[in-house]
């Protein structure tokens, strides 16, 4: 198989040349290649089929070495280094090329070379965009057929457009001393050696959806968000689209497939997506989003009938598992899963419980976002869903409250800019240090945070339809450490409060931070909370927001500047405010 695209013909040629595969295979993304792929990674043992009772679930095994996203190896190459910013690695794109063109040469031989066409976001909606990803890994092409709507149907788009983010990955050696993560945004192009894992690895996901978008939406005036879209159905018949910010394993999936609780009868939610928006102004204003994913890699500890039914759910059949456990009858096993026992840890070995978690903390799963039993079919909508609320939140074990409104979008613009939570281990380092990560998009956003806060400002200039802005925190904590707030599904019942004020139905509590509510408008019925557990929540303490907002003014001054002077004024009106 071949292409009419010229460019797209000529790329692969030359990527050929580079990296001698003994054989090309032009991904056409149909059920049958699919099972092909599986299969040879079952011959080669990359993959171990799972018990009959997950069918058709496999699972992989990755390197120890390689198990997370690895930002430290993560560069952003422009031109200008003040233009990729403080918030990411950059290196000089010649000496970047330089580097790679090192590594993949001759890296393939003796492997297939992968040509996998794919459209992040759906096939005929002008807000997609489509891209190309060269691999020598049959996993990744499995897992692209899951994650994006991947093959011919992509390839035609391509060749009608002429415009394509172009990705070149090798799985290499494994060796973490090989290991690089390179994105061109100027050129629209990514490059990524050494490593197998999801995010590395994948590079419609993270690489291409988010930090070569974000570029690209800055240029042409959208957003790329790492948001998950969620449809909430009133027992009226009401619908609102909210699109919410968490940084990885703060509770974005579930969230996204919310299950609202027996106390909220006929209140239905539908999953648009989970981990990433495009976000774009229609032709009136109004900020439409469109999920460019088309399949989950989430992270799968913790998940159970309890904690996320439709996500427990889902992953029964067609799921490619990553680094999760087994039992002795081969049965994935996880921490928090609430049947079975580990027999084999995640790195093949008979499981003892001195050597840490069965799985790791961060195995993952792949799947169709079809099998969602609370999917909606808008999540293949060409227009997208029209978004009311835009939610920020963060794991903060103290200071931020449960939900509080923005005063305007300048305002939620440094409420997203000041997010902060606790490290988790979607990332490599320490885990449950309380770092800033702007909008969850600090190992994310492709340029300078300065210029991306900007951008997001401008929005107030264009249209007067902007959504309401609001940021939460289900993790607040007390004393003893005890969680103050059920989470899961009860978060609808915040959800509710966000949506009543979209359509001021009830008034708030106005504060130095933002609109709270009141006590009696967050719907508590039911809740085995004790006295003082919503005062506690809602409560607003000056002296330790006053070190807040000293410590974000420190960290915008990180970006120098660039910083938009609307920002800093923000800062001050707020930190005056605190007195």
């Amino acid at each position: 198989m071949t292409t009419s695209n010229e460019s797209l013909q000529a790329w692969v040629d030359e990527i050929a040349a580079l990296t001698k595969p003994d054989r090309i295979h032009w991904c056409d993304g149909s059920d049958d290649e699919y099972q092909d792929l599986i299969d040879h990674m079952l011959d080669i043992g990359d993959l171990i089929r799972l018990n009959e009772n997950f069918e058709n679930c496999y699972l992989h095994r990755s390197d120890p070495s390689d198990v997370a996203r690895v930002e430290h190896l993560t560069f952003v190459c422009s031109r200008d280094e003040d233009d990729a910013g403080p918030n990411n690695h950059w290196m000089a794109p010649d000496e970047a090329r330089a580097k790679m063109n090192g590594l993949f040469t001759g890296c393939m031989k003796g492997r297939t070379m992968y040509v996998i066409p794919y459209c992040m976001g759906p096939i005929d909606s002008p807000y997609s965009r489509c891209g190309v990803e060269i691999t020598d890994s049959a996993y990744v092409a499995a897992n692209m057929k899951l994650m994006t709507r991947m093959g011919d149907a992509a390839l035609a788009r391509i060749e009608k457009d002429d415009k394509f983010v172009r990705g070149l990955h090798s799985i290499g050696e494994l060796d973490p001393d090989r290991r690089f993560i390179m994105h061109f945004p100027e050129e629209l192009e990514i490059q990524s050696f050494g490593s197998g894992y999801g995010g590395n690895a994948l590079l419609g996901k993270k690489c291409h959806a988010l930090r070569i978008a974000s570029w690209q939406a800055r240029q042409e005036g959208w957003l790329a968000e790492h948001m998950l879209i969620v449809e909430i159905e009133s027992p009226e018949g009401e619908k609102h689209y909210l699109a919410a910010a968490f940084p990885s394993a703060c509770g974005k999936t579930n969230l996204a497939m919310l299950i609202p609780p027996e106390s909220h009868a006929g209140w239905k939610v539908r999953t648009i997506g989970d981990d990433i928006a495009w976000l774009h102004l229609d032709a009136n204003g109004q900020l439409r989003a469109i999920n460019p994913e088309a399949g989950y890699f989430g992270v799968v500890p913790g998940t159970n009938e309890q904690t996320n039914r439709n996500a427990n759910q889902m992953i029964q059949s067609d799921t490619i598992f990553t680094n999760v456990a087994v039992t002795a009858t081969n049965e994935p096993w996880w921490e928090d899963k609430t049947t079975g026992t580990p027999a084999i840890d995640w790195k093949g070995n008979p499981y003892a419980a001195e050597n840490g978690p069965a799985a790791h903390p961060n195995s993952r799963f792949t799947v169709s976002a079809q099998q969602n039993p609370t999917w909606s079919p808008l999540a293949d909508d060409p227009a997208g869903v029209p978004i009311s609320a835009i939610i920020f939140g963060g794991r903060r074990r103290e200071l931020a409250p449960l939900v509080y409104q923005a005063k305007d979008w300048a305002h939620g613009v440094l409420v997203g800019a000041g997010v902060a939570s606790e490290t988790t281990a979607a990332a490599t380092g320490k885990v449950g240090i309380v770092r800033r990560d702007p909008m969850a998009m600090k190992p994310f956003c492709g340029y300078n945070f300065a210029d991306y806060w900007g951008h997001w400002l401008g929005f107030s200039n264009r249209s007067e339809k902007l959504p309401q802005m609001f940021h939460v925190n289900w993790f607040r904590r007390d004393q003893s450490g005890r969680f103050l707030w059920p989470g899961f599904g009860d978060n609808l019942r915040v959800l509710r409060w966000i949506i009543d004020r979209c359509e001021n139905r009830v008034d708030a509590v106005e504060t130095p931070i933002g609109y709270l509510p009141r006590a009696e408008d967050i719907d508590v019925e039911g809740l085995q909370m004790e006295a003082n557990d919503m005062a506690t929540l809602l409560s607003v303490d000056a002296a330790k927001w006053r070190e807040e907002m000293n410590s974000i003014g420190e960290y915008l001054e990180e970006f120098g500047e660039r910083v938009p002077q609307k920002l800093l004024q923000e800062h001050r009106k707020v930190l005056d405010s605190l007195g």
